[in-house]
C-alpha cells in the first residue's frame, strides 16, 4: 500500500509569478543582473526583460530556497537519519537556482509570446501600478517562507471573509480570471504523481507498483491539496496585494482577462509544471536511495 506522499507540491501563483523587479542603474551593467544559468537573456531580450519584470527569477530563487530547506522534513518523513551528508547534497542540486532557471525557459516556447503581447505586458509591468503590485507580491512571498507569517495571514483571510470584506469578492474574480485554484492543483497533483515515479523507478518498492495505484493514490489527496490551496492563495494575496486600491486590482484582473494576460499565464503555468514535473522525479529518484537503504 502507498503511503500518501509526505508534501503537496504547490506554487500557488498569482498571474504574474509575483516577485520584485531586478533593479539596475546606469552605475550597474546590465549583464551583472542576469540570472543564473539564463539561456533567455541572450537569446530573446525582450522576454527576458519581461520575465525580469514580473519576477520570475526571484520566485525561482525563492522556489529554490524553499526546496533546499525541505530537505529535513522530507527525510524526517520518509528515511529518518538516514539522510546524512549526501541527501541535502543531492537536494541543493536537484532545487539549484541554475536548474530551475534552465528547466523553467526550457519549457517556454519560443513563439509563445507575439510581439503584441510583449509590448503590452511590458508597458504595464513598466507603470507605478505594476511596479507596486510586483513589489507586493515579492514581499508576501519572501514572507512567507516563515510559516509563524503564514499562519497570521491564514487568520486575517479568515478574519476578512467573515467580514465580508468587498476585497475577497475581488480577489476571488481575480484567481477566477486566472484559473489559479484549479491550475495550482493540477499542477501539485502531476508533480506528486511524478514523485511516486521517481519513489518507483529509483527502487524505494521491493514490488512493481502499477501505474493505477499511484494515479488513484495521488487522486485521493486532491481534497485536501485543493484546501491548502485555496487558504495559501487568498492568505498571500491578502498580505501581497494589501497596498493595492480597489481600481488598481481592477486593473489587474483586466490585464488578467486581456489576450496578452491570459497567454501569459497559461505559458508560466505550462512551463511551471514541467520544470516542478522534473524536479520532483528527480527528487523522488534520490528519496529512492535512502528509502531501499542503499549505500551513496
Amino acid at each position: 500500500m502507498l503511503r500518501a506522499l509526505p508534501f503537496a507540491t504547490c506554487f500557488a501563483l498569482s498571474v504574474m509569478a509575483g516577485a520584485a523587479l531586478a533593479q539596475t542603474t546606469p552605475e550597474t551593467p546590465v549583464e551583472a543582473q542576469i540570472a543564473p544559468g539564463s539561456v533567455i537573456a541572450a537569446e530573446n531580450p525582450e522576454l527576458y526583460t519581461l520575465f525580469q519584470a514580473i519576477g520570475l527569477y526571484d520566485v525561482l530563487e525563492i522556489m529554490s530556497i524553499e526546496g533546499i530547506d525541505y530537505a529535513d522534513d522530507l527525510e524526517a518523513e520518509m528515511f529518518p537519519g538516514q539522510g546524512g551528508a549526501a541527501w541535502p547534497a543531492m537536494v541543493a542540486q536537484t532545487y539549484s537556482l541554475e536548474r530551475l532557471t534552465q528547466d523553467f525557459e526550457a519549457a517556454v516556447p519560443e513563439d509563445a509570446f507575439s510581439a503584441d503581447d510583449l509590448t503590452t505586458l511590458n508597458a504595464f509591468f513598466a507603470t507605478e501600478i505594476g511596479r507596486r503590485i510586483v513589489e507586493g507580491e515579492i514581499l508576501a512571498r519572501r514572507e512567507f517562507i516563515d510559516p509563524v507569517v503564514e499562519e497570521a495571514a491564514n487568520i486575517v483571510f479568515r478574519e476578512e471573509l467573515a467580514a465580508e470584506n468587498p476585497r475577497i469578492d475581488q480577489l476571488r474574480a481575480f484567481n477566477d480570471a486566472n484559473a489559479l485554484v484549479d491550475l495550482n492543483v493540477a499542477g501539485a497533483l502531476n508533480s506528486n504523481f511524478a514523485f511516486y515515479r521517481g519513489l518507483v523507478d529509483g527502487g524505494a518498492f521491493d514490488v512493481e507498483l502499477p501505474e493505477d495505484l499511484m494515479l488513484a493514490e495521488v487522486w485521493s489527496q486532491e481534497p485536501e491539496i485543493r484546501a491548502e490551496t485555496e487558504l495559501w492563495l487568498f492568505s498571500y494575496q491578502i498580505v501581497a496585494y494589501d497596498a493595492l486600491s480597489d481600481a488598481d486590482m481592477d486593473a489587474y484582473i483586466t490585464l488578467s482577462e486581456s489576450p496578452a494576460g491570459r497567454v501569459l499565464n497559461r505559458t508560466l503555468f505550462a512551463a511551471f509544471d514541467a520544470m516542478f514535473e522534473a524536479v520532483s522525479y528527480d527528487l523522488g529518484a534520490a528519496a529512492a536511495l535512502f528509502v531501499a537503504g542503499e549505500e551513496t
